[in-house]
C-alpha cells in the first residue's frame, strides 16, 4: 500500500470561506490519509482570534484521527504589531498551532521533515539558515534508502514559473546553499505553498544541479484570496516509493472538494517523467 498524504497550504483564517473549511474536514474524513501536511499561513494577520480559529480547526482534524505535520508561513508572523513581530514573531504560532518548528514524521514508507522559512525581517520572502541546512542533512542521513524523503517549507526553495504573468517567483533566501543541502540529503519531494498556485515539476527544470527532487506546490486550501482564477485546492499524494509518486489536485467546485487532474511521476534514467492517469 502506498503512503497517502494530503498536502494543504495557505489556510488564512481571517480571510476564509467557512463552507470551504468545512469541506476540507469532510473530504479528509472520507479519504483518511496517513498524514496531513499543512505548509504554512494558518492566519491572515497572526491575530489571536485567527490563531484560535485555526487551532479549533486543527483540533477537529486531530479528533477525527488525523496525524498532522505543520510549518508556519509569513502570514503567521505579525505584520502591523511591530514589537511582537521582532520580539516574539512566532509566539502565537507556538501556542496555538505547534511548538515544534522543525517537525518530523516517519513510517515504513516516508520520512518527512518540516522547516520554518518565515522570518520577522522579511515581509513576504522566506529564508533558510545554515543550522536548518545542517538539520536537513542530519535528519535524512539515517533514513533507509527505500523510503521517500519529503521536505516541507512554506516558501518554495526554487524560483518557479508561477508568478504574475510570465514572471518567476522569488527563491528562498540562501537559495544556492539550500539547494545543495537538499541535494546532499537526497530529498525526493519538496512541498511548499505561499503563491496560492498549484504546480509540479522536477527541480532540475529550475536549477540544473538540483539533484532528484520533485517540486510540488499547493494552492490555497480555504482562503478567499484566490489568484489567477484558481479555486481553492490541495494536493493528494500516493507515494508508492521514492521513484513512483501519484499527484492529484483536489479542487473546490462550489459545494464540495472533488478530485481533478491525476498525474503519475516516475523517476527513470536521472529524470522525472509524468503521465496523466485521469481527469475529473
Amino acid at each position: 500500500m502506498p503512503a497517502r498524504i494530503a498536502h494543504l497550504s495557505d489556510i488564512h483564517f481571517g480571510a476564509i470561506d467557512l463552507k470551504v473549511v468545512a469541506g476540507t474536514e469532510a473530504w479528509l474524513e472520507a479519504a483518511q490519509p496517513d498524514l496531513v501536511i499543512i505548509s504554512g499561513d494558518f492566519t491572515q494577520r497572526a491575530r489571536r482570534e485567527q490563531f484560535r480559529d485555526a487551532s479549533a480547526w486543527l483540533n477537529r482534524l486531530r479528533a477525527a484521527g488525523h496525524r498532522i505535520l505543520a510549518v508556519p508561513g509569513n502570514h503567521d508572523v505579525p505584520l502591523y504589531d511591530v514589537a511582537r513581530r521582532f520580539a516574539a514573531p512566532l509566539r502565537r504560532y507556538k501556542r496555538y498551532i505547534s511548538n515544534d518548528l522543525n517537525p518530523w514524521f516517519e513510517d515504513d514508507h516516508v520520512a518527512v521533515l518540516g522547516i520554518n522559512t518565515a522570518r520577522a525581517l522579511t515581509f513576504k520572502e522566506g529564508r533558510i539558515n545554515r543550522a536548518q541546512m545542517a538539520l536537513i542533512e542530519q535528519r535524512f542521513a539515517p533514513v533507509a534508502a527505500d523510503k521517500t524523503r519529503i521536505l516541507v517549507t512554506h516558501h518554495p526553495l526554487y524560483s518557479l514559473p508561477i508568478g504574475e504573468g510570465s514572471e518567476l517567483t522569488e527563491a528562498v533566501g540562501r537559495h544556492d546553499d539550500a539547494v545543495r543541502a537538499v541535494c546532499r540529503a537526497g530529498v525526493h519531494i519538496a512541498l511548499a505553498g505561499h503563491y496560492h498556485r498549484t504546480y509540479a515539476a522536477a527541480a532540475r527544470k529550475m536549477v540544473e544541479a538540483a539533484g532528484r527532487a520533485l517540486v510540488i506546490q499547493a494552492g490555497t486550501a480555504t482562503s478567499t484570496r484566490l489568484r489567477n482564477a484558481e479555486l481553492q485546492s490541495f494536493n493528494w499524494l500516493h507515494v508508492h516509493r521514492n521513484n513512483d509518486i501519484e499527484l492529484q489536485v483536489v479542487a473546490w467546485d462550489g459545494s464540495a472538494f472533488q478530485r481533478g487532474n491525476h498525474v503519475r511521476f516516475t523517476y527513470e534514467g536521472e529524470e522525472w517523467t509524468s503521465r496523466t492517469i485521469a481527469e475529473g
